[in-house]
């Protein structure tokens, strides 16, 4: 087994650092907000342990972890790149089974076009700066959004939801009225 590599970028949003590895590391797309949620992750429990954790949201070849504010990505940065490094060559898993979701067969043409456009093209391009942005409700021309990983709390985030998603899906759903972040 070759060394996994990880290295570290920053996001948009300061709290949260995106953590990238040489590899895929999960099948799953998983938001963890808080210890209690950890135990769907041995990783995430593992970084639970912690007192600076907030949360962590996994990729498919990258972790957010987003800290409390009072300490620094300096001090983090470096030990972080070893412990996720090491979970991951031991061969540790990250996510104990699939958390993803589905659609489901009641989603109406408007709802299947929505997810389409956030998996194909949204959602890439904000795994790109460590979050993710999920389906949560469609009706009466509102869509509601939910933002995940760097995103969650990112100060420019509201832009990217209005300036981006919301002008990208009014070009396919004319009768989309506005998008919100839940």
């Amino acid at each position: 087994m070759s060394e996994i590599k990880v290295w570290a970028e920053n996001t948009p949003n300061p709290q949260s650092k995106k953590f990238l590895f040489s590899q895929v590391i999960s099948e799953s797309v998983v938001e963890i907000a808080n210890s209690e949620e950890a135990h769907i992750s041995p990783l995430a429990n593992k970084l639970f342990g912690f007192p600076w954790m907030q949360a962590v949201f996994i990729g498919s070849n990258f972790i957010t972890i987003t800290k409390q504010d009072w300490v620094d990505w300096e001090i983090l940065t470096e030990p972080l790149c070893g412990l996720l490094s090491e979970h991951i060559q031991n061969g540790e898993p990250v996510v104990l089974s699939n958390q993803g979701h589905s659609d489901s067969p009641e989603d109406t043409e408007e709802i299947k076009t929505i997810k389409k456009i956030l998996d194909r093209e949204i959602r890439p391009q904000v795994a790109l700066d460590g979050g993710d942005i999920t389906f949560h409700a469609y009706e009466n021309g509102r869509l509601e959004l939910q933002l995940k990983g760097a995103c969650s709390g990112c100060p420019s985030s509201m832009q990217t939801l209005k300036m981006g998603v919301e002008s990208r899906l009014k070009q396919a759903l004319p009768e989309l009225k506005e998008v919100v972040a839940v």
